[in-house]
């Protein structure tokens, strides 16, 4: 069971993540969001950097996209299939995602992305139908989204994601995780 003591492993991750995110010139905007699955509690930060390139232009439309760089904390409140038994994970992640927008990124937005996730820990927390633990057995986990959003003219962002986390059958078992993200974000 966790006791809330900061790990070397989410020290380095912070770090990493604060480095990174220091190049404030190169950061088109930062997002804020909150998640939630059974028994799971998720808040995230990341940094946005957009692409330049634009596919299958139409009607003053089209696909774009940027690189997510995420820095995570998870609550587990069934750690190991015990009521009320925490477990605390820290993530980072890596995503690209592509967006449906208007040219001039205001208004309406759908967006997908999959990428990669680097755990403090492996999730165990909650049950499955069956009685089981839920449980994911790698650290490393590919997390993939679909959302969608408005972009307002001040910048502001606010969208819908539902998320999954998997490691693709890299080692079993490998129940996945699903959970609904919302997510505010502002463009500089």
């Amino acid at each position: 069971m966790q006791t809330g003591k900061t790990s070397w492993k989410t020290l380095v991750v912070g770090i990493a993540f604060a480095s990174l995110s220091a190049s404030a010139c190169a950061v088109d905007s930062m997002s804020v969001e909150v998640g939630t699955a059974s028994k799971l509690r998720v808040v995230r930060v990341a940094a946005q950097w957009d692409w330049d390139a634009r596919w299958f232009e139409s009607n003053g439309n089209h696909i774009g996209g940027h690189w997510d760089l995420s820095l995570a904390q998870w609550r587990g409140t069934r750690y190991r299939n015990i009521p009320d038994a925490r477990q605390d994970i820290t993530t980072i992640g890596l995503t690209p995602v592509f967006r449906w927008q208007q040219d001039n990124k205001k208004g309406f937005y759908v967006e997908g992305g999959i990428g990669i996730h680097l755990f403090s820990e492996t999730y165990n927390n909650d049950v499955k139908s069956n009685g089981v633990s839920r449980r994911l057995s790698t650290a490393f986990q590919f997390g993939d989204h679909l959302g969608l959003g408005y972009v307002f003219n001040n910048e502001l962002d606010i969208g819908l994601r539902v998320q999954h986390f998997s490691n693709g059958g890299i080692k079993k078992p490998n129940d996945g995780l699903n959970m609904a993200v919302m997510r505010v974000s502002y463009r500089f």
